[in-house]
């Protein structure tokens, strides 16, 4: 197969979403695009849909330390226990999911594609802005999904290389997106992984501490929502956690996340409560 030709005017130019729906209308709907006309999506029929739940990111001196739970829940019932929520969006961002599983996953894939597509045609790396209205738009052109149930709602965060920091981005159904200044999180959880980063954080957190801070707000998370699975000790299974730095996206060993929510537990059982270690 040869590389298509367009007519002047009609060149899709970095966007891979367009270039796919000008050589194949259609193949896109259902995951975070429309066809070239879009159609109302089919109802669930009442069927219960795996859906993810809790995710955080916060920033630290060095860049920015992401999260998430590893459950999925189908109403009450837990589909899975090990599903991953956090993804390398490209070199310097990351990417976290909450809602419905399925589309949350094929829009991520769709992401990293888009992402990866501009910078081979425009031979430089998205902004890190114009990743985040990237993501944005794709959730918003998912609303008709949506309205039937099968809501997305990621987390966006990366490294900056024009400013040299960390940035996180939240996002709601309709494909608004809001920059945080310093933490964010999502998800049936949310709101306490949230509060126990606001109590937590501070400008000066080093690695540790971050990583630290964002594993205790899923342990937190989980202990007050049972849509959030905090560590499975006899499975093994562990939150997932990341960083991205001016070194890029970096995925925490399980080695390390598993000894720290040991030493948290350790803590608790022994009524140590308190911030962060310095």
């Amino acid at each position: 197969m040869g590389f298509p030709l367009f007519a002047p005017g009609a060149d899709p130019g970095p966007d891979f979403a367009a270039l796919v729906r000008r050589l194949e209308p259609g193949g896109l709907a259902g995951a975070g695009r429309p066809a070239t006309q879009p159609k109302p999506a089919p109802p669930t029929g009442g069927l219960p849909v795996p859906h993810g739940t809790t995710v955080a990111a916060l920033r630290y001196a060095d860049g920015v330390v992401m999260a998430g739970d590893r459950r999925a829940t189908e109403g009450n019932l837990i589909a899975h226990r090990g599903i991953e929520k956090v993804f390398p969006a490209d070199r310097h961002s990351a990417v976290a999911i909450a809602g419905a599983a399925g589309p949350a996953v094929e829009m991520v894939k769709l992401f990293q594609t888009q992402l990866e597509h501009y910078e081979k045609v425009e031979g430089v790396a998205l902004s890190l802005e114009g990743k985040a209205n990237q993501l944005g738009q794709m959730v918003r052109e998912h609303l008709p999904m949506a309205m039937q149930g099968l809501a997305v709602v990621p987390l966006f965060a990366g490294y900056d290389l024009r400013r040299g920091t960390g940035r996180i981005f939240t996002y709601d159904v309709t494909g608004g997106h809001y920059e945080e200044a310093d933490h964010g999180a999502t998800g049936s959880g949310g709101r306490d992984a949230r509060t126990t980063i606001k109590l937590g954080w501070r400008p000066d957190l080093g690695r540790e501490q971050a990583i630290e801070l964002a594993v205790r707000a899923l342990y937190e998370a989980a202990d007050e929502d049972s849509a959030t699975g905090g560590p499975d000790l006899v499975r093994g299974i562990y939150p997932l956690v990341a960083t991205v730095t001016a070194q890029g996206y970096e995925k925490i060993d399980d080695t390390e996340v598993a000894e720290r929510f040991a030493a948290l537990v350790g803590q608790r059982a022994g009524g140590q409560e308190g911030a962060v270690r310095s």
